[in-house]
């Protein structure tokens, strides 16, 4: 799976953007948390959910595996919601 390349990213000021582009399902802007924002990103390649879990779990020390995959799921599941990834 991967970010739909109708759907941009943005970063200013710290604030994490993402922007749909063109004919998409979903119209508008969505603001990113850090987490979303990290999970975007690794979707801009192909990628898979547990490759994004081992990616969170490196860079973020002393968080727990089930906590982040329910995480990785919740925010993966929003991205699907609105066209957002290419399976």
């Amino acid at each position: 799976m991967k970010l739909d390349p109708n759907f941009i990213t943005h970063e200013t000021m710290g604030e994490h953007y993402m922007i749909s582009t063109s004919d998409t399902k979903f119209k508008g802007i969505v603001k990113n948390n850090e987490t979303a924002a990290f999970i975007v990103e690794c979707m801009k390649e192909d990628t898979t959910e547990s490759a994004i879990v081992d990616k969170l779990l490196a860079e973020y020390k002393g968080t727990d595996r089930p906590t982040v995959e329910h995480d990785v799921a919740n925010i993966i599941g929003k991205l699907r919601s609105i066209g957002a990834v290419e399976e």
